[in-house]
């Protein structure tokens, strides 16, 4: 997402007020003309009209004429409705990517569904001045006037003046700091923050504080915030994929015993016992145990379903419970194994599973890896800063070469067919295994000469009715824009588990080939919140049809922090016309958190 937001600046109280205005009044007016000439600049950019396809030379132009043509003021609409920043720049992308009529536009009334859709924070136009621009804030109304007054207020009707416009700021600041959780929890994973956020809130709680590691406490205390769950529930590929494996399994549940390791709300769990498993065990170290106990009770299934509030290698079953026959988790990170709770979920498997006739979902993820061209990305995270008002700020993108960077390219900037990096067959696998060393060889696509800036890393994930291997042969099942499995996830929760399909008590495991769910996150995929992991080149290759890029990838757990990873890539790249190119490696280091 890239998305350009006028800058804020908070001004701490001065110690005292007469040595502040003689000390301060050159360095306030450097600013000032500063300030301006941004501003100016901005409003002096091209702009394109919100209802026509007609360009005007600046922005007060396009808004003067789409107010005299139309009858709509963005100005008025933003008054009359109260829009902060967040809830303007949706309306203005909703505009320009829904074409409502002017007098569809006046007659908002805030209520609508968009104002609140991070879909519209997207920039419908590329670079659109129309966010760039603070809105008039009537910063020269009576009561901001009143609260920039550092006097005492003199009677009782200035003081509840202030008092009001103390309260509106709060409010307001309040509501941008949900926004910027938000943000953080997609971009950053809201690890850290979410940690030091919760530090300002204490309300007492039912439950004795659980022991954690340093590298434990900034993960669970993230995933106790309502953010991340409805990022993740939103997730229609994701959540869909989910219930499509368990509702159409009811050979497989129907009287199972499950443990959904990580159960955040606890959806899977009730995704099991609507399938008709007999008791399901919900495990969870965060404070969103606490919620998915009362969504349980909500659903009138806790009956079926326990929440164990814990963490699962600490954690034991109630009594005459020694095993499981099924394992749901949804333990996936970034880049796959961000986060590392697929080692949680391996000693689940080691300690619950019934070791001959359990069955592991999802049963195998396999972690791909490609070329991507990347150009567009390149652009917003490190070409931008090229030339900023004239100004080289290009050091803040060096950075970036260090880091990983989660996000959206499209299918059409990878430029090789992708391999397999990492083949995790979760019947199997240990812990150990997750550090490991892969050669690559990759081969490129594209059809003329073309500068690859990145590799991209996606996972594949696969849920078998057995809990066994895939066939070599398998392809995962790509979900596109209309796909039906994508409306399918709310409706199908409310359905009767079918009637049992087996006749025998026989073993499902060796009965020929498997039944096979899926779902990608490569760029092919209908978006998902884990998006793509992007490695940035330091030199970009330039590489055409039949251009081999050969390598090693290397992950690791990091030594600073064992939720995180460390990544190395050497490779190398030759050239089919020029073989006597150098075969110099490349080695670059990554951190992925």
């Amino acid at each position: 997402m890239s998305l350009k937001l006028p800058a804020t600046h908070i001004e701490p109280p001065p110690a005292d007020e007469h040595e502040v205005q003689d000390e301060s009044s050159s360095d306030e007016d450097d600013d000032q003309a500063w300030d301006d000439w941004v501003s100016d600049s901005l409003e002096k950019r091209p702009c394109k009209s919100l209802f026509e396809d007609k360009t005007f030379d600046s922005v007060q132009e396009a808004l003067a004429y789409d107010e005299t043509t139309h009858g709509f003021s963005l100005k008025d609409i933003s008054s009359r409705l109260s829009l902060d920043l967040y809830r303007r720049i949706r309306l203005i992308n909703w505009i320009r990517k829904e074409h409502p009529s002017p007098s569809e536009a006046v007659a908002l009334t805030g209520s609508e569904e968009f104002f609140s859709s991070d879909e519209y924070l997207k920039p419908a136009i590329e670079d659109d001045p129309l966010l760039q621009i603070a809105p008039d804030d009537s910063s020269d109304s009576e009561d901001e006037a009143e609260l920039e007054k550092q006097e005492a207020p003199k009677d009782i009707t200035s003081a509840t003046r202030r008092i009001a416009a103390l309260q509106r700021k709060l409010q307001q600041a309040k509501q941008d700091l949900v926004y910027y959780r938000r943000f953080v929890s997609e971009r950053l994973n809201l690890a850290g923050l979410a940690d030091e956020l919760k530090n300002l809130d204490v309300s007492p709680t039912t439950h004795a504080a659980v022991p954690l590691r340093d590298d434990d406490s900034h993960y669970f205390q993230s995933y106790a915030e309502n953010d991340i769950h409805s990022v993740m529930i939103q997730d229609k590929v994701r959540t869909a994929t989910y219930a499509k494996f368990i509702l159409s399994n009811p050979d497989v549940f129907r009287d199972a015993v499950v443990m959904d390791v990580g159960c955040g709300t606890g959806i899977l769990s009730l995704f099991a016992a609507k399938a008709g498993a007999k008791r399901v065990f919900a495990i969870d170290a965060s404070d969103i145990a606490e919620k998915a106990t009362q969504i349980v009770k909500d659903n009138d299934l806790d009956n079926i379903i326990t929440v164990i509030r814990g963490k699962v290698e600490d954690i034991k079953l109630p009594e005459g419970y020694d095993h499981v026959d099924i394992i749901v988790s949804e333990w996936m990170g970034y880049a796959l194994l961000y986060e590392s709770m697929l080692d949680s979920v391996l000693n689940a498997r080691d300690r619950f599973l019934k070791p001959d006739s359990g069955v592991m979902a999802p049963s195998q993820c396999k972690m791909m890896f490609a070329l991507c061209e990347a150009s567009e990305l390149f652009k917003e995270r490190i070409g931008f800063w090229s030339d900023i008002y004239g100004f080289d700020l290009s050091a803040m993108g060096k950075d970036v070469y260090d880091e990983a960077i989660v996000d959206v390219v499209g299918s059409e900037t990878v430029m090789s067919e992708p391999v397999v990096v990492k083949d995790l067959y979760l019947g199997n696998i240990t812990a150990k295994q997750l550090d490991f060393s892969s050669p690559f060889t990759l081969v490129s696509t594209a059809e003329r000469k073309t500068k690859i800036h990145a590799f991209v890393l996606y996972f594949d994930t696969f849920f078998t009715h057995t809990g066994e291997p895939i066939p070599e042969d398998t392809d995962v099942y790509i979900a596109r824009d209309g796909d039906p499995i994508l409306a399918e996830v709310w409706p199908v929760g409310g359905r009767p588990h079918q009637p049992r399909r087996m006749s025998t008590g026989e073993p499902l495991k060796g009965k020929g080939r498997p039944k096979v769910t899926s779902f990608s996150t490569g760029p092919a995929s209908v978006p998902t919140h884990w998006k793509q992991t992007v490695f940035f080149l330091r030199e970009p290759i330039m590489a055409g049809e039949g251009t081999v890029v050969e390598g090693i990838f290397k992950l690791r757990k990091s030594n600073d922090n064992s939720r995180e990873l460390d990544v190395e890539i050497h490779y190398r790249v030759q050239d089919p016309e020029a073989p006597s190119t150098s075969n110099e490696v490349t080695v670059q280091c990554y951190k992925v958190r």
